[in-house]
């Protein structure tokens, strides 16, 4: 059985050969750029001190090529654009060194400029002469959005304004989509996953507007979520214009790749903390989730591919909602927030939908904890999520930059050893 047919078989919740694993295939569900780095030294992949590429500057995400693909023995593999959060291209890459010295490349418009206390900005389009729209502190790992909000006029609040970053795909840009989805499943017999997390609603990741010069609308994390219950018309609007956006944009992807992937990654909004939802269910029920719903029905009908949800945190109180509008897959199966045990989940949504994710513990036993204690983890979530099929091993989100590679090779290995069927 090959990597394609191991994910599609436990996708449709059927048992394959073993439980497949994913290891880079989302930008929430890969490894940060210095934990790719000492990974791919402990694997032999390159001589040292030869950089490695980040991918997505937001959380400093690193390359994952497709010789440590083949040499974890992993069955996904990533379709993305090639453009970044922050509005510069994937292209023109030049060499960085992270705040931990880690040799990394970075694109032309990756540009920074050191405040005085160390702090790193970073501009909008590679701009040095707009204002900052992130900031890694000093000695930090990733860049933090800055928050560019305006006085609100509340008389005078405008939808287009929320919406200035999205618009059509360019043709250009769909040709790079058609080309890379023609390579990936000719040259590799894993499973794609096309993200489009471009197309999240609401999300706070994106909200800020790094992209652009000078963001209008509601743009402070803080003011968007009073704004989900002190203007939900507003938000409404938002997400009905942008869904109008979302739903022309799949139809011409769609016609540029096709059935290539097996699975399509369409938001990455969090909708839970570590203690409960963010928002009431009633409240997703009203905003988001009529066009979750008008979004998914489309993809089920025009396309083959299983749609892949990430929200972090505690949102048992949502998954049943999540699953009425459509959705496939969860992600990351945050069992370290409150009300996400594992043999729960499974118990109740197993048969429903997939669980990507969920098979180590970023925040607790994969930092810090042992080999073995990655390992007796690794084991009993196999044991737990993977009868049934319905499970795509992966760490709960990303892996950190100070993650032990022992830790992770050892997750990975056990997660090929163990997860073998039946469990």
């Amino acid at each position: 059985m090959n990597s394609r047919e191991r994910v599609n078989l436990a996708l449709q919740h059927q048992e394959p050969d073993r439980v497949p694993l994913d290891l880079g295939a989302t930008t929430v569900t890969g490894m940060h750029v210095s934990a790719v780095y000492k990974l791919r030294q402990a694997l032999a992949l390159d001589p040292p001190g030869t950089p490695v590429k980040v991918i997505e500057p937001l959380q400093m995400l690193g390359e994952m090529k497709l010789d440590i693909v083949e040499a974890l023995g992993t069955d996904t593999v990533r379709l993305a654009g090639t453009g970044t959060s922050f509005g510069f291209k994937l292209e023109g890459w030049k060499e960085w060194r992270t705040f931990d010295g880690t040799p990394v490349l970075v694109p032309e418009g990756f540009n920074t400029t050191p405040e005085p206390d160390g702090d790193l900005l970073l501009y909008p389009q590679g701009d040095r002469s707009a204002p900052p729209s992130g900031r890694m502190p000093q000695g930090g790992l990733y860049f933090d959005p800055i928050f560019r909000q305006h006085p609100i006029d509340e008389s005078n609040l405008k939808v287009e304004d929320n919406l200035e970053e999205f618009g059509p795909f360019s043709d250009a840009e769909l040709e790079h989509f058609n080309r890379e989805s023609l390579r990936l499943h000719a040259e590799t017999d894993k499973a794609i996953v096309l993200n489009l997390g471009m197309l999240s609603l609401g999300d706070i990741a994106k909200v800020p507007g790094q992209m652009l010069k000078d963001p209008k609308g509601i743009r402070s994390a803080e003011e968007w979520y009073i704004s989900l219950s002190a203007r939900p018309g507003y938000i409404y609007k938002i997400f009905e214009r942008q869904t109008e956006i979302n739903l022309a944009n799949l139809e011409r992807i769609h016609r540029a790749v096709g059935g290539r992937p097996s699975v399509a990654y369409v938001t990455g909004t969090d909708f839970g903390t570590q203690n409960g939802p963010l928002l009431a269910p009633k409240a997703y029920r009203q905003l988001f989730l009529p066009f979750h719903k008008q979004t998914n029905d489309w993809i089920h009908k025009h396309t083959t591919w299983k749609i892949f949800l990430h929200s972090c945190g505690s949102v048992f109180d949502l998954i049943e909602d999540f699953i009425g509008a459509g959705f496939d897959i969860l992600n990351p199966v945050q069992t370290s927030a409150d009300r996400m045990d594992p043999g729960e989940l499974k118990r109740k949504f197993g048969g429903r939908v997939t669980f990507w994710g969920g098979g180590a513990d970023t925040q607790h036993t994969l930092p810090f904890g042992s080999a073995e204690d990655v390992r007796k983890e690794v084991c009993a979530r196999l044991k737990l999520f993977g009868p049934g099929g319905g499970f795509v091993f992966n760490a709960i989100h990303n892996i950190q930059a100070q993650v032990p590679v022992a830790n992770v090779l050892a997750m990975v290995d056990t997660a090929r050893q163990c997860g073998c069927y039946p469990l």
